[in-house]
């Protein structure tokens, strides 16, 4: 039976769309995909380890500048020498062009690791950076050849952070790894760092049981045993 109508009101009848229906769950949908997303990625962490070399890493650099042997102008000299290669070395179009180079600056040495593709680019570059005011001494391990591609590039930055992570169990009276500063290219670990011979040899040989480290590089500028005495 026929529900009567009621006269005195317009009769609406309302339909709700495809549309209406996508909008109005769009946003629930992409608040449970982000937080999927989320839980995915902090599963895939820790069930890959890294989650204490993520946690270490943190502490490592909040921790750095308070034990750092550098005095505080040196660390910001470094911070600049830094940009500044950066800078000369992306406003040159024929090493841009041709290399894939990067610059570390400790205590006024500056690192040159990376890739060029002739001998000639790579003398030219390090001749462009040891320019720089403030730099003092320029290491060049610019190697010849192709470009590292994305997959080692990741591999040497996962290699960095183990080892920052490792150095913090280095069982040394005295040692601290935020001393120690860890670049890595092609699988090759370089340290540098304002150490006494013990510290260098104890971050040395923990950065070598590292996987997939090739080779470790020593940097270090010595300091008296007693520096910190």
């Amino acid at each position: 039976m026929p529900f009567p109508l009621n006269r005195k009101a317009p009769f609406r009848v309302l339909v709700r769309t495809p549309l209406d229906s996508i909008g109005s769950c769009l946003h629930s949908v992409t608040r449970q995909r982000l937080a999927a997303a989320g839980l995915l990625l902090l599963g895939a962490t820790l069930l890959s380890g890294c989650a204490p070399m993520l946690f270490g890493a943190a502490a490592v650099g909040t921790a750095a500048t308070v034990h750092d042997r550098r005095p505080a102008n040196v660390i910001f000299d470094d911070q600049q020498i830094e940009l500044e290669a950066m800078s000369a070395l992306l406003g040159n179009a024929e090493i841009r062009g041709r290399s894939q180079i990067s610059a570390t600056s400790y205590n006024r040495t500056l690192l040159l690791t990376g890739t060029a593709d002739t001998t000639e680019v790579a003398q030219e570059a390090a001749a462009l950076l040891s320019r720089i005011g403030k730099v003092q001494r320029v290491v060049d391990e610019i190697k010849v050849g192709p470009r590292l591609d994305l997959n080692r590039q990741a591999q040497d930055t996962y290699i960095t952070g183990r080892v920052k992570t490792d150095l913090i169990g280095v069982q040394l009276p005295g040692f601290d790894p935020t001393r120690v500063k860890v670049v890595t290219s092609d699988g090759v670990v370089f340290l540098m760092g304002l150490v006494n011979p013990s510290e260098a040899d104890a971050a040395a040989e923990k950065a070598s049981y590292v996987p997939g480290v090739k080779r470790v590089v020593k940097l270090f500028e010595y300091v008296d045993d007693y520096a910190d005495a």
